[in-house]
């Protein structure tokens, strides 16, 4: 086994860091006693900043490399998870969270490229879908870490609570970081881009003007936004219906991570039996039935049910549609990939609009909000069926 690659799956566990801000957003709407809209601006500033840093981070890699960019990424996150260990303060948390979809966006643009540096090319896939599995992990357990911290409340001379998984993280982080520091990669200086970074920033706009690109550009809008509102509206969800306390309903999103996580995994086995694009229809019809659950759904268990089905079927549709969009354009991945990452600002956008309909309707209106962009998926697999 090749030693540098644990380091790389550590920093891949603090990928997943940022899938702590649907059940975070939960307790400081307890906290703080704030509306599902202002709570909900939690989750929406993380992930603003994958508009605004994803094509400047793949820019950033030619100037420092790409480890350094990685480690640049992993600063930013230890210090997102300092802050919630000594205040509560609203401001500071929004620093909080902004830090770590800053580097949560850096991240993701730069720890995969520097993977292919690990791996020299060889079996770079198989490590980024292992990869993707490890920082899976961080996120199914992160609601069950707050949540015991919750019933534990206080830690020696430290009142915590919940907030006892941002040290226990950045411990994590610390070590991932410490650890890449000391590893040594060698990487192969990038081609420098001749044409000024205005033009390379219009290149990558560009693209939008491509059909194809722009319906790929909006799916991956919503499947973000699906994915974060789901962890944010599901614990939410139980506690409308079943009176069920934060602290028990937190473990729902666990489920939905759990079944992310599994269909992530059996997906990758199911397409070398089932053409992508089938497979995509099928995960998108879990998701409607998710959706259906979730809205009529009065028990505990059609609730954790619905929440699986929706974490199975969404567990996949990243990666098939990075994949049909690449072969698109495939004279211009970076562009497309730089993209692509962009539209994970689709986690901004669909939690502001459930933070307001959820306020207006209750949390079926939320629901609502995400069934749109489940429908937006089906129309986007009919379209390319017909491309």
């Amino acid at each position: 086994m090749n030693k540098k690659l644990f380091p790389v799956m550590l920093c891949f566990f603090t990928m997943g860091f940022v899938d702590m801000v649907g059940i975070a957003s939960n307790y400081v709407k307890a906290d703080l006693s704030l509306s599902d809209s202002m709570a909900n601006t939690l989750p929406s500033l993380v992930f603003l900043w994958f508009l605004i840093f994803s094509i400047p981070t793949s820019l950033l890699m030619n100037k420092i490399g790409r480890k350094n960019t990685v480690l640049l990424s992993l600063l930013m996150t230890l210090a997102a998870m300092l802050i919630p260990v000594f205040t509560l303060d609203f401001t500071m948390l929004l620093l909080s969270f902004s830090l770590l979809g800053i580097g949560n966006a850096i991240l993701q643009t730069s720890l995969n490229p520097l993977v292919d540096s690990v791996m020299k090319g060889g079996a770079s896939a198989s490590t980024l879908t292992f990869g993707q599995f490890i920082k899976s992990i961080a996120s199914f357990l992160a609601p069950i870490i707050a949540s015991w911290g919750a019933k534990v409340g206080t830690f020696g001379s430290f009142d915590l609570g919940w907030r006892v998984l941002y040290p226990i993280y950045l411990c994590i982080g610390v070590l991932a970081t410490l650890l890449l520091f000391g590893t040594r990669i060698n990487e192969k200086p990038a081609q420098q881009e001749q044409k000024p970074v205005g033009e390379q920033f219009a290149g990558a706009f560009a693209l939008l003007k491509v059909p194809f690109i722009l319906f790929c550009f909006l799916a991956i809008i919503c499947h973000v936004g699906i994915d974060v509102g789901t962890s944010v509206t599901a614990p939410k969800i139980l506690m409308e219906r079943t009176g069920m306390l934060l602290d028990d309903a937190a473990i729902v999103c666990t489920i939905y991570f759990v079944g992310k996580a599994v269909g992530s995994f059996s997906g990758s086995f199911i397409m070398s039996y089932l053409k992508d694009w089938t497979f995509l229809l099928l995960s998108v019809l879990m998701m409607v039935a998710a959706v259906v659950g979730l809205i009529f759904g009065e028990s505990t268990t059609v609730i954790y049910a619905s929440v699986a089905l929706m974490g199975y079927g969404n567990g996949n549709p990243f990666s098939i549609i990075f994949a049909r969009a690449m072969q698109a354009v495939p004279e211009k991945k970076n562009e497309v990939s730089g993209l692509l990452i962009m539209g994970i600002f689709g986690g901004t956008i669909f939690p502001l609009l459930m933070g307001f309909a959820s306020d207006a309707m209750g949390q079926v209106g939320a629901v609502l909000v995400m069934t749109v962009g489940i429908l937006y998926l089906l129309g986007f697999w009919l379209k390319g069926k017909k491309a």
